[in-house]
């Protein structure tokens, strides 16, 4: 019976929501929710609840939000639920008190095919790197970060053209849907779960997905076209590529690239000169073509396409990156 096994689910962000749904939906007994403490957002530092407490709380369901994970009273308190079972979506690393607690273990979904993307960026670095296709993996948690027993996986392809914000809208689908088939093999004792290291021959094969500091979003000219498309996609809508117009006057503007496209091609242009005609488009030239600018946003303005920002930008002369 659904109403037997009872889950402690655990996630803060909109990735994490689609999971938390179908559990509720497909009849479920959550016992409580785990997520962060409401804080101050945006530039009115208005107090923002997390996306999964806004949907628990739309479903009258028990939630937790500690703010330290190793506190005794937040301890107790997940201990008296009695869970079943924990299903980890987008959270915190748990100390093995939390994850060991349960007696049908802790399960993570993880956006990467693992053990490839262990990290806190998959999604991105995915595409950064230029990766053909991901997808989502269960696991069993234990002592090391993505390190745990693997239950589930399924394969996405990945567009050429796709951002990250993109990906992760079709991921966190799919992933909810890997959660049910998890639940439901769990609950029926139906799955053989693998050891990670059985899967690679050598650890220095992985790549990672560590977390993405602003520095890391800046762009390097010099690199191919591929590269700094793959790097605006991958970073696209969050956290976001960035360079700096420079003007003929040496004048920099700092801007957000948001999408691109490229063109590889053979030319004269020097590395980092922008090229524009009749305020139609905006290219930058690198090494070995064109990434053509589509949709920016200078600072202290909205986000825009590049057209409408040629329309109030004036670009004559040589500017370059």
């Amino acid at each position: 019976m659904k109403k037997d096994l009872k889950i402690v689910f655990m996630g803060s962000p909109d990735f994490a929501v689609d999971s938390l749904d179908v559990l509720v939906k497909h009849g479920y007994n959550i016992a409580g929710v785990v997520t962060v403490p409401d804080k101050p957002a945006g530039r009115g530092q208005m107090i923002r609840q997390s996306p999964v407490k806004e949907y628990a709380l739309k479903h009258g369901l028990k939630i937790l939000q500690p703010f330290d994970l190793r506190d005794l009273g937040f301890i107790n308190e997940l201990s008296s639920l009695n869970a079943h079972l924990q299903f980890v979506v987008a959270f915190r690393i748990l100390p093995k008190i939390i994850w060991d607690m349960p007696p049908a273990g802790t399960i993570n979904l993880h956006a990467s095919l693992l053990p490839q993307y262990r990290g806190a960026a998959p999604i991105n670095w995915a595409i950064i790197n230029g990766e053909l296709k991901t997808g989502v993996t269960t696991f069993f948690l234990d002592e090391k970060v993505d390190t745990g027993n693997i239950i589930f996986s399924e394969t996405l392809e990945i567009g050429l053209d796709e951002t990250a914000g993109e990906l992760h809208d079709r991921l966190k689908k799919t992933g909810s849907e890997l959660v049910l088939k998890t639940v439901k093999a769990i609950q029926n004792s139906n799955f053989v779960s693998t050891n990670q290291k059985t899967l690679f021959e050598h650890q220095s094969g992985l790549k990672k997905a560590p977390k993405i500091f602003k520095d890391d979003c800046k762009l390097d000219w010099t690199k191919c076209a591929v590269e700094i498309h793959n790097k605006i996609r991958g970073l696209s809508p969050y956290p976001t590529a960035y360079t700096e117009l420079i003007s003929p006057d040496d004048i920099k503007y700092y801007i957000k690239i948001y999408k691109s496209s490229l063109e590889t091609t053979e030319h004269n242009f020097s590395t980092g000169q922008i090229i524009t005609e009749g305020g139609a488009f905006m290219k930058i030239a690198v090494k070995d073509g064109f990434i053509f600018l589509e949709e920016i946003q200078i600072s202290g303005k909205k986000k825009m396409n590049v057209k409408d920002f040629l329309l109030g930008f004036n670009l004559t002369g040589n500017w370059t990156v």
